[in-house]
């Protein structure tokens, strides 16, 4: 599937805010955010106040951009959280970030979600003791998730293995840093993804 190969910085810059795109780079003085605070492009002198539906349309684009998910799947998403009952915007958190990709990133194994989605295309993972190369694969409540036994003796996971020691999982997902494997253990709670996503926005938008 087709996806954004540009120079991420820019997007982060566009928005005005740390998407956290190039894993510990986002932490140095070397973050595009901290070293041009003006967004990409020509600049002009003044700028007009954004319209309600521009500003529902950053939300989504960061949405998108933070995930790496270009608009085509984004929306089906999106179509998929609609039929659900409940709360739309909550559901579509949940379906982004049970992403296999997403959760590889989030349990530490990788800095950024490219990475996560690179490693995972690479099928350095095997989920439920099946090896999965789809970074889209979407895990539910009680799968296991870990690395792979031929891929353990690579010089990344071999690094990888001493850093893990140091990352605290979110409280929907355990890590087991001896096996390099983790968990899920509940499905992501929205309230505590420390996410600056406003899904509300992302709804109303597609909405219209």
């Amino acid at each position: 599937m087709a996806r954004y190969t540009g120079p991420v910085c820019r997007l982060c810059r566009r928005r005005g805010e740390k998407l956290f795109l190039k894993g510990e780079r986002c932490f140095t003085p070397k973050c595009a955010v901290e070293k041009k605070s003006a967004p990409p492009g020509v600049h002009f002198a003044r700028r007009r106040r954004l319209s309600e539906r521009a500003i529902q349309l950053r939300e989504k684009q960061k949405a998108r951009a933070t995930y790496g998910i270009l608009e085509r799947q984004f929306k089906k998403y999106f179509q998929e959280a609609q039929r659900k009952p409940g709360v739309t915007g909550q559901y579509l958190l949940q379906l982004l970030e049970r992403r296999l990709d997403n959760v590889v990133y989030r349990l530490g194994m990788a800095d950024s979600r490219r990475q996560a989605r690179q490693i995972v295309r690479h099928g350095h993972f095997i989920v439920n003791g099946k090896r999965t190369d789809v970074p889209s694969f979407l895990v539910r409540p009680g799968d296991e998730i870990s690395v792979r036994e031929g891929s353990k003796g690579t010089e990344y996971f071999t690094r990888l293995k001493d850093k893990l020691g140091g990352v605290t999982p979110p409280q929907w997902l355990s890590l087991d840093t001896e096996h390099m494997a983790g968990k899920v253990m509940a499905a992501p709670d929205p309230a505590d993804l420390q996410l600056t996503l406003d899904p509300r926005y992302i709804v109303e938008f597609y909405s219209r």
